[in-house]
């Protein structure tokens, strides 16, 4: 890439993620306007003086125009080293958060910070910290283990991992979890709370690795770098203590991280560390999606409602998930928090929604949009948490697209001042590529078409309380028995249905477990239940045939009885109605009525079959009966009935099930053979 010539206004060159390092001495020269001496890279000797403050300024205006570079503070990156006899610092990956010695790797793991966000009997919020630490404990030392069979890309690199043993564990959601306990983004508490649960995770950390070490042995550059690694755990410890306990979310979690730390230092002390680094604070893009987060890595959300560009065209819309939590903590009714969130849908934030006090609109507080976040007050967050870390942070600074060039010169001089190891800046719409938005562009040219615009919204799985409601439903069809229970919301509707066959451990069996977890899991994000109806009633497979169901008299397949049955017990006379599904009695009424008479030219097997009145001994789910029928009226209809089987299914009919894999059995002569395995009823 020559960046003298035409490949510095690329699209590689602008996705570059380009860092400059600088020291304590260029900072310290840009403060004072003094100069400073450019230096050799290999031999040290000066080369040149420049305008320490000129420099800097070209730095600001390139990350003005391209959000390049981001820049990292090499004096603190170093007074944070647990090995430099080892070697110095000098360079990290592309996104910063990952520092150590060359030709190293870092094995990063992230957890999801809402996850362990719970009420406790009072109702209040807490931040587990208890189960957090097991949790780090329990990662910290999987991770160790995955260093013995990792695989790396230069035998350089795994020699320098397996020596080191550099660790990064870290955490994703951290602004969903501000934003849910009330807390805003750029306020002491939050600030409090980010930096409580970061000591704990690398005082825990740290922990399990003096533990390790003392059954298995430190890292193989402990002994060298002893001094200086316990000189870094003093410092963490020392940050601890003298960290601003703000409430009664962050002081326990505080507490726990004094203690981690303490451990750290006891056990340390004795039996050295098994890890070199412990923890970072990575972007958990791919990961936080997969995790369901809200944000990702240490930042806040980017707006209440967002826009992502698509591959194919039209952008898709991204609605927060948090914000009903966050209003419950703050106070506001059912009925408040709902016209709060849509006011929020329409107009992508919460200035002027309905009863929302304005003293709480900072809680809601994005990246960007109508209410964004200082650039400052992301600087803050970092401070907060840098002390804790092992290695650095990635994360951007956002600013508006109104930034100056001298903003970005503050905030770069500020991230030196408060101990940070790096930072980068973003202004809004400086990269022509911008991936995500908080709001549509307009349109420049009243004379260019519009562009179609594809609106998703996220499905949000309701999940049924503890205690439902539940019908238990047994049936038989074409020999194969069952049971369905079907369970409710408490305020009506179906959400979830269990299917169990008598054959456990067939295929059968095991397939309709699947199908009935698909369909509940499809139910409680909003699938309508006559969606699944009009889809699956009318699949013919076997087994299939009569049922002993007054309602439902003959199926053509399982599912297509299942379906059915739940139609009757749940939907509508109106909607089932217009699906042909009838119970016995609404059949027989009509029939007596004629207002369900076939056309002369086409004869319905199934439809003659399920008019067809049949006496049982008792109704299935719906509490729906039939009327009484005589002896004689009863052996008719069976005969009839069989005859209307056999019109519809063929001699195969009756056959039973095979006692060995569960398979609807065929005829063979006067015995039945098993196609699926082959057994047979008795016949050799």
């Amino acid at each position: 890439m020559d960046l003298g010539g035409d490949d510095i206004t690329s699209v590689q060159y602008q996705n570059a993620n380009n860092s400059v390092r600088v020291n304590d001495t260029f900072m310290k020269a840009v403060e004072s306007g003094s100069s400073f001496g450019l230096r050799s890279r290999l031999t040290g000797e000066p080369i040149e003086e420049v305008d320490a403050k000129s420099l800097f300024r070209k730095m600001a205006e390139a990350a003005w125009a391209c959000a390049d570079p981001g820049i990292q503070y090499d004096d603190t990156i170093n007074h944070w080293h647990t090995s430099p006899e080892s070697g110095r610092i000098t360079a990290s990956n592309p996104c910063s958060e990952y520092m150590h010695l060359d030709n190293s790797s870092c094995n990063l793991a992230s957890l999801n910070l809402m996850k362990f966000l719970q009420d406790d009997d009072e109702g209040n919020q807490r931040f587990d910290a208890e189960r957090f630490a097991k949790v780090v404990e329990l990662v910290i030392t999987a991770m160790d283990i995955s260093i013995c069979f990792a695989d790396f890309p230069t035998e350089k690199i795994g020699e320098t991992t397996r020596a080191f043993r550099q660790l990064g564990i870290g955490y994703a959601n951290l602004g969903a979890l501000l934003m849910a306990t009330g807390h805003a983004y750029d306020s002491d508490g939050g600030r409090a709370l980010a930096g409580a649960i970061t000591s704990l995770m690398t005082g825990t950390s740290y922990k399990r690795s003096a533990e390790l070490a003392a059954v298995v042995g430190p890292y193989d550059g402990y002994a060298r770098n002893a001094d200086a690694h316990k000189r870094v755990m003093k410092q963490h410890s020392d940050a601890n203590a003298a960290a601003k306990r703000m409430d009664d979310l962050d002081t326990p979690v505080w507490a726990a991280a004094t203690e981690a730390w303490q451990d750290v230092l006891r056990i340390g002390e004795k039996s050295g560390y098994r890890n070199a680094q412990a923890s970072v604070l990575a972007p958990t893009g791919t990961i936080g999606l997969m995790m369901d987060c809200d944000t990702t890595g240490v930042e806040p959300d980017l707006a209440l409602v967002k826009f992502k560009k698509l591959v194919g065209g039209g952008s898709m819309q991204i609605v927060n998930n948090t914000v009903p939590k966050a209003l419950k903590r703050l106070g506001y009714q059912q009925e408040q928090i709902e016209a709060i969130v849509a006011h929020i849908a329409e107009h992508g934030n919460v200035i002027d929604a309905p009863g929302l006090k304005p003293e709480h609109y900072e809680v809601f507080d994005c990246a960007m949009g109508e209410r964004s976040i200082s650039p400052m007050g992301h600087v803050r967050m970092m401070a907060a948490a840098q002390p804790f870390l092992s290695g650095a942070i990635s994360k951007t600074v956002n600013m508006p697209e109104s930034a100056t060039v001298e903003e970005i010169e503050e905030i770069y001089f500020e991230g030196w001042k408060l101990g940070i190891k790096a930072l980068a800046i973003y202004r809004d719409n400086c990269k022509v590529g911008q991936p995500l938005s908080a709001k549509k562009k307009e349109e420049k040219e009243q004379a260019e078409p519009e562009v179609e615009k594809i609106v998703e919204y996220r499905p949000v799985r309701r999940r049924l309380p503890k205690g439902r409601p539940g019908i238990t439903t047994s049936f038989t069809v074409g020999g194969a028995e069952g049971y369905m229970t079907a369970n409710s919301y408490p305020d009506d509707g179906l959400g979830e249905v269990f299917l169990k066959m008598s054959k456990q451990g067939s295929t059968l069996a095991g397939m309709m477990d699947a199908f009935s977890i698909a369909v509940s899991v499809g139910l409680q994000y909003g699938v309508p239940l006559e969606t699944y109806v009009s889809k699956f009633t009318n699949m013919r497979f076997e087994p299939a045939g009569m049922t002993d169901d007054p309602d439902v008299r003959m199926a053509q397949s399982i599912v297509d009885y299942i379906f059915r049955r739940l139609a009757l017990d749940f939907l509508p006379f109106e909607t089932r109605s217009a699906l042909g599904i009838h119970s016995a009695e609404e059949r027989q009424r009509h029939l007596e009525t004629g207002s369900y008479e076939a056309a002369d030219d086409e004869v319905d097997v199934e439809g003659l079959a399920q008019s067809a009145p049949r006496h049982v001994a008792a109704p299935k789910g719906s509490g729906s009966s039939s009327p009484s029928r005589t002896g004689s009226e009863s052996a008719k209809e069976a005969h009839s009935s069989t005859e209307l089987v056999e019109i519809q299914l063929g001699l195969n009919a009756d056959a039973p099930l095979c006692f060995s894999c569960g398979t609807k059995m065929r005829r063979a002569g006067s015995c039945y053979l098993c196609e699926g395995c082959g057994s047979t009823s008795g016949c050799s």
